[in-house]
């Protein structure tokens, strides 16, 4: 990895795979991790896409929890449980850190938002004032969508280190292009993101580097994309696609 590279907080990860005993089982097993060596991050934005199962979600969730963050989500201050659920992959990961520490961050992760979400108000209990960072409104208190963008608007700083996972997933189409603008404005305060996705509208974020989970993960551009290639497809050929998706003959 290259001494540019270095000034930022997340250079990559390593995979001991030494110390491996089996890639026949879970979550070696998987896709992402059975031919993974190496990752290198982009200063400002990696993304990590595939088809679902495929361990861009395992491979970010292992790397939050070596980075020190809660594994269903929050900041490094998040300390709760409700499931303990994560692999082991964490113990498996190297993190190749920059010379640079970041003064912020979070691990978002879509799936158990909710947790996150029931553990502010918790704090919030403790230590009134909790919530201004937050919005000012519990999360529980908006619709799904909404606390999804209070976090993402009011929460995240600049120099920070931001691991997101499926972000999109309760965000329309107009607050996903919103995130782009939010992601900007943190990159150009000193912020580097790593995000798995399956949006093409998030992921269309320029200069980033796109990696692409198949038989193996491997550097993609935008265009190249699964997910770019089938939407573009879809929405250009609608009724086509249509009737070979519905076709009852």
């Amino acid at each position: 990895m290259d001494r540019i590279g270095s000034i930022q907080y997340l250079r990559g990860i390593e995979l001991k795979r030494d110390s491996v005993k089996s890639f026949f089982k879970y979550p070696f097993s998987l896709p992402a991790i059975k031919n993974l060596s190496s990752l290198e991050f982009h200063p400002k934005v990696t993304f990590i896409v595939g088809e679902n199962g495929s361990g861009k979600s395992t491979i970010l969730e292992a790397m939050a929890v070596a980075c020190g963050f809660n594994a269903e989500g929050g900041t490094k201050n998040f300390n709760f449980k409700t499931s303990d659920t994560h692999s082991e992959l964490h113990n498996y990961i190297k993190l190749v850190k920059g010379i640079r520490t970041p003064k912020d961050g979070f691990f978002f992760r879509a799936e158990s938002f909710y947790n996150v979400a029931t553990n502010v108000d918790d704090l919030e209990r403790e230590d009134p004032g909790l919530l201004s960072s937050y919005g000012g409104r519990s999360l529980h208190h908006q619709s799904h969508g909404e606390s999804f963008f209070s976090v993402f608007m009011n929460r995240f700083s600049g120099n920070g280190l931001y691991i997101l996972d499926e972000p999109e997933a309760a965000l329309s189409p107009s607050r996903q292009m919103a995130m782009i603008t939010k992601i900007h404005e943190l990159v150009n305060e000193g912020s580097q993101f790593i995000i798995a996705t399956h949006s093409p509208i998030i992921m269309a974020y320029p200069n980033a580097v796109i990696y692409e989970i198949k038989d193996e993960i491997k550097k993609v551009n935008y265009e190249e994309t699964e997910h770019y290639v089938v939407m573009k497809s879809f929405i250009n050929n609608k009724n086509k696609m249509l009737d070979i998706l519905i076709n009852d003959n």
